[in-house]
């Protein structure tokens, strides 16, 4: 009868190299040798300068860090499938750093006795083992080993005060021309002229040495300075002035007006003394300065019809690649982009307006809500909006709302028309449900609040996310004061809140094994929105709500604030901010890859640190949740 346990272990590592290339017959009976071992969070598995066991490990479940005792940096990161702790065996040496669970784990002991004749003797076990750990050994220490969470860096490390174009990255040209110092002038002008370019760089060994212009041309040989057969050398400009590839526009445009220069040279490092990647001009650059938030808004202000708005919004979108591109602070792209999108949306409205045969009988408010509200719609998404408008007397009431709603549906038309998809619930200002009076928001939310049902609570979540996109912010104002009171009279409806917020399911499993959809279009994809990002947003919410804090809608800002308001949960707080940038950035770059929302992800399109990254977000949400329902009175509904 067979060992069940170790057929489960042999099944389990037939799936990761080395022991793919293992006969089913050795790796079943190299299995009967493991043994089983778990590790709670932060236990070390073995320390820097401890004598070798005489075993190596798999990671079956959970993750284990590797690092050098005397620093915090993790130089690795190992996740389900890796081995560790076997160079030092196969060297025979002391282990040369320290290996500690970083979250809950189960692992795989092997015995090296066991595990070596199968090395020795099959060939391409051996050579993966020969090329895995040279290329290891290069430079433990390298960046790759210490970015942050999705490179997401702490506000302060960041320069975030600069000026907005300052972030973006210069788009330089790949397509290099390049000659040897002997090559003539006339040579030279043949090539510019064939290829199309206005400079040619001169290199001696595929290193850059020198640049000629068309503008050198012109000055040196036309004038009759130099003869047509003048050689490269004699007429370039040296050295020539090289830059590192992710040169920031504001750089470039220094580097030109300093050097009073056209052309810049793109190398590897920076310096002249690596390969050549590209050539930025200064028409590139022009081309750069196109897609400044600045210009963009001014194109915005010029448009005259809604049509010319869409192309615009795709430049915004190759903005927002251009910052992710750049490692731009998630917090700050997001503020850039909501603006932009902002601008687009008023520009709609106010073409809309124009359509409409008379100006707006009251003072009005357009409102975005949902993810647009708390300035987190970095993707094309579908639209969430809602107007409120002045109080009229009840004669004039029902052409007031008329008004209202032909206009919305006008602005919902033109915001499809430039990539806003409609709302599948009807939750837009066209539909009548959410084109109301001031007065009528607020018996509105009174009856969300004194009835919170299911459907009342989900409603509730989306509209008290609102922010002012266009109209009277006075009406706002009013609207946001009623609605505080309202809650702070009927303190029962926080448990309510929490209840919808607990609603959403978990991201992992027991053994924090991502937790997939089990059915639909979407079957075995994880589902970033609802199980990450959301439990953070609700939770964000009710608690912002709970201290009454009226100006503040952004979740990262939430947390930021709740972090000043409740010192004692300070750390909690700045984790949850930090967690849920991560993931909207996380998200916003899956869906630029896959041009859709993002919600999605097919989990074997990840590498293993990035899911590593993603599960190390995961830990806020249950230590949120958990407060939460015990602050609310909600034990209950976790269990």
């Amino acid at each position: 009868m067979k060992n069940t346990i170790s057929q489960r272990v042999a099944d389990f590592l037939k799936s990761f190299p080395p022991f793919t290339f293992l006969q089913q017959r050795d790796l079943e009976q190299l299995s009967e040798q493991i043994s089983i071992v778990y590790k709670e969070k932060d236990a070390v598995i073995f320390a820097e300068n401890d004598k070798t066991h005489d075993c190596f490990y798999v990671v079956h479940k959970g993750a284990v860090a590797l690092k050098k005792s005397h620093t915090s940096d993790i130089l690795d990161m190992c996740d389900e499938g890796d081995i560790f702790g076997l160079r030092p065996l196969l060297a025979q040496e002391n282990y040369v750093m320290e290996a500690r669970a970083y979250e809950e784990s189960i692992l795989y002991s092997i015995p090296i006795a066991i595990f070596k004749p199968f090395a020795q003797e099959n060939k391409a076990i051996g050579n993966f083992l020969i090329e895995s750990y040279a290329s290891n050994t290069k430079n433990p220490y390298s960046d790759i080993h210490k970015d942050n969470l999705y490179g997401e860096l702490l506000e302060h490390e960041k320069h975030s005060d600069k000026e907005i174009f300052d972030l973006q990255p210069v788009k330089y040209s790949k397509k290099i021309v390049t000659c040897s110092r002997l090559t003539t002038a006339k040579q030279i002008a043949q090539l510019l002229t064939e290829k199309k370019v206005g400079a040619i760089l001169i290199v001696d060994e595929n290193l850059p040495v020198g640049i000629i212009t068309d503008k050198d041309l012109r000055n040196k040989i036309v004038t009759g300075e130099f003869p047509i057969t003048t050689p490269a050398e004699t007429i370039m400009t040296s050295p020539v002035l090289t830059y590192p590839k992710k040169l920031t526009v504001t750089e470039a445009q220094m580097a030109m007006m300093k050097g009073n220069i056209s052309y810049l040279c793109i190398t590897k490092d920076g310096t002249p003394n690596t390969k050549l990647v590209g050539v930025l001009s200064k028409h590139d650059l022009m081309l750069t300065l196109g897609n400044n938030p600045a210009v963009l808004i001014k194109a915005l202000k010029r448009v005259r019809k809604i049509k010319e708005i869409k192309p615009i919004r795709a430049r915004i979108t190759q903005l927002l690649q251009g910052y992710l591109d750049q490692n731009i602070p998630m917090q700050l792209i997001a503020k850039i982009i909501t603006e932009l999108n902002n601008a687009c949306i008023t520009r709609v409205i106010e073409i809309s307006m124009k359509k409409m045969s008379g100006p707006p009988p009251v003072r009005f408010a357009w409102l975005a809500l949902g993810s647009q509200g708390r300035s987190e719609q970095m993707l094309h998404t579908d639209q969430d909006n809602a107007i409120v408008y002045e109080n009229v007397s009840e004669d004039l009431s029902a052409e007031t709302k008329s008004f209202f709603l032909r206009f919305a549906v006008l602005v919902n038309k033109g915001l499809l028309h430039i990539g806003y998809d409609y709302c599948p619930a009807e939750m837009m200002a066209s539909n009548r449900k959410w084109c109301l009076s001031l007065d009528d928001w607020k018996d509105q939310v009174q009856y969300w609040v004194t009835n919170p049902g299911k459907d009342e609570v989900l409603l509730s979540f989306i509209f008290f996310d609102y922010s002012l996109t266009y109209g009277d912010s006075k009406i706002v104002n009013e609207l946001s004061e009623s609605i505080f009171e309202i809650v702070k009279e009927n303190p029962d409806f926080y448990r309510h809140l929490v209840s919808g917020a607990l609603q959403n399911p978990s991201p992992t499993g027991f053994f924090r094994q991502f937790l997939v959809e089990q059915n639909g279009v979407n079957k075995d994809q994880f589902d970033v929105k609802r199980r990450a990002l959301m439990p953070l947003t609700d939770a964000a919410r009710v608690l912002i709500l709970s201290h009454s804090v009226k100006s503040i809608s952004n979740t990262a800002e939430r947390f930021e604030k709740l972090a000043d308001l409740e010192p004692q949960n300070s750390e909690l707080f700045l984790s949850c901010a930090y967690s849920f940038k991560a993931l909207l950035k996380f998200r916003t770059k899956q869906g630029l890859l896959h041009n859709d929302s993002g919600q999605f992800i097919a989990l074997e399109t990840l590498s293993k640190t990035e899911k590593i990254k993603l599960k190390s977000t995961f830990k806020t949400i249950k230590e949120l949740q958990e407060l939460i329902s015990i602050r609310f009175n909600n034990a209950n509904i976790l269990g």
